[in-house]
């Protein structure tokens, strides 16, 4: 039995070790690549082009995590304030850019407005100043793609909208997601059974559907709502009621890793430049306010970062600069995925860039790595690299 088990296991490393073979030889070949991965001591085991500069593409998303993390710490939670004038029946809110008020999130605010006496809603004012009107950050395709969605200081799932046909009719595709008149006007040409879009590059849209989840949820609550919905500042004032996400920081950057979830990313560093400038946050602010705090954080001196998911081509970033930010990842290494056995990071993929980065545990310690390829390869080469570093370390 014990003989059988070793050659068993034998030929298990002999039918193994040329596709690991393979899968480095394959990344020696390639031109425009590079990897670095190190030891706990930080001492590099292999290295190559490791301080040339390649496109992260979503590995960006190591970045604005990290940002986050060290700026509110993983149990920080996003705040959106509502105002009520009882005269005149007019509910306010002001949007912090929360990244996930979905659904169920919306239907907790509206049971906590009623209990706090909300009786009625004659208007609606909604007020989205937090971010610059019209803001579209780099890289952002014009698609209905939910990964196209655009940021929006008032956001509901994530400005998307998921339909579906039933019997010719449109209908919600969400239990938990009424279907609004703005969400049904989506559906114009709309011939598969399902579908899921973004709601458009103009953020007033994406604010509108928001107030008009709001307004239904209210409805459910059994408060009489009217659907006048406007748009405007709202002065300085105490709120009606405060309200912070059920979701901490942490709970938002895991699903954020494993579905790489652009729009998550970008309002993360817009709400951290709108609160570091004190001002509506816009491109421009974004991007000064990354690569300021990498430069004092980590002395980076040649990098780009345009936005924070990773859709800009411009952006740039070495093998070691990204191995040097996850070794101050470290305390966070549990939001990220394991994509492999033991191998637990972030991918990243763009036309002719395939990336991965984040750490190769072994024998209980987590080493980290950056693989990036500037390049035409198979879409899983990057994860057989990985694994194969691992088996061979």
């Amino acid at each position: 039995m014990i003989r059988a088990i070793i050659v068993s296991l034998c030929c298990a490393f002999a039918l193994n070790a040329p596709a690991h073979a393979d899968a480095l030889s394959s990344f020696s070949q390639l031109k425009n690549a590079g990897l670095l991965v190190v030891d706990t001591q930080g001492r590099a085991i292999r290295a190559d082009n490791n301080q040339r500069s390649f496109i992260p593409a979503s590995t960006t998303k190591l970045v604005t995590a990290w940002l986050a993390l060290n700026r509110w710490g993983e149990n920080h939670r996003f705040q959106t304030n509502f105002y009520f004038d009882q005269h005149s029946k007019t509910l306010s809110v002001f949007g912090g850019g929360d990244p996930f008020l979905v659904s169920e999130e919306i239907a907790i605010i509206a049971s906590q407005l009623r209990q706090l006496g909300l009786d009625r809603v004659d208007t609606l004012v909604l007020d989205g100043s937090m971010f610059t009107n019209g803001l579209i950050l780099p890289g952002t395709s014009r698609t209905n793609n939910p990964y196209d969605a655009v940021p929006s200081a008032l956001a509901a799932n994530f400005n998307t909208v998921n339909l579906k046909k039933v019997g010719g009719k449109v209908r919600s595709a969400e239990a938990q997601t009424p279907l609004t008149p703005f969400a049904k006007s989506l559906a114009r040409g709309f011939k598969k059974k399902t579908l899921r879009v973004n709601t458009g590059r103009k953020p007033q849209q994406a604010e509108r559907y928001f107030g008009e989840l709001l307004l239904a949820m209210l409805k459910k609550q059994g408060i009489p709502v009217s659907n006048r919905i406007v748009h405007g500042a709202i002065a300085p004032q105490a709120p009606f009621y405060q309200h912070s996400n059920s979701r901490t920081l942490g709970d938002m950057i895991r699903p954020m890793m494993k579905y790489s979830t652009n729009f998550i990313a970008n309002q993360l560093v817009l709400i951290m430049a709108a609160e570091h400038y004190q001002r509506p946050a816009n491109a421009r602010d974004v991007q000064q306010y990354m690569q300021d705090n990498l430069r004092a954080d980590f002395n980076w001196q040649q990098f780009t970062f345009q936005e924070g998911a990773g859709l800009s081509r411009k952006n740039r970033v070495s093998p070691q600069q990204l191995v040097q930010l996850l070794e101050r990842f470290k305390p966070w290494r549990h939001l990220l995925p394991e994509v492999e056995p033991g191998v637990f990071a972030k991918s990243g993929t763009l036309k002719k860039v395939s990336t991965l980065a984040g750490y190769i545990v072994d024998n209980g310690e987590w080493k980290p790595f950056a693989l990036m390829m500037n390049q035409s390869v198979p879409y899983k080469l990057r994860n057989r690299i990985a694994t194969a570093l691992r088996r061979t370390l």
